[in-house]
C-alpha cells in the first residue's frame, strides 16, 4: 500500500499530461497556409493542382505553414505558387 501511494504524484501528472494532449483544441493545430505575393491563403482541405496551388520547387523557401507562420515541413525547399482562385486567411 505504501508504494501505490508514493505513485500517485506521477500517476497524476500522467493522467494531467493526456488531458491536456486529449483536449486541447486541434483547429489550429490542423489549418495549412501558403503565402503568395504578401497574401496568406488557408488551403486546408484543397488538393494542389493546376487550379488552385502547387508546391514548386525552389531554393531556401517553405510551401506550407500553421497558423503561426511555422513551416509544416521545415528544409522542403518548396515555393507556394497559387495557380486559382483560393480563400483568404483570415
Amino acid at each position: 500500500m505504501n508504494a501505490i501511494t508514493k505513485r500517485l504524484p506521477l500517476l497524476a501528472f500522467v493522467l494531467a499530461a493526456f488531458a491536456a494532449a486529449a483536449f486541447s483544441p486541434k483547429d489550429s493545430a490542423m489549418n495549412v497556409y501558403g503565402e503568395s505575393a504578401g497574401q496568406w491563403y488557408n488551403v486546408t482541405g484543397i488538393t494542389p493542382g493546376p487550379t488552385t496551388y502547387t508546391c514548386d520547387e525552389e531554393e531556401d523557401v517553405e510551401c506550407l505553414h500553421d497558423v503561426n507562420g511555422n513551416p509544416i515541413n521545415p528544409g522542403e525547399d518548396r515555393e507556394f505558387v497559387k495557380r486559382g482562385p483560393l480563400p483568404p486567411a483570415n
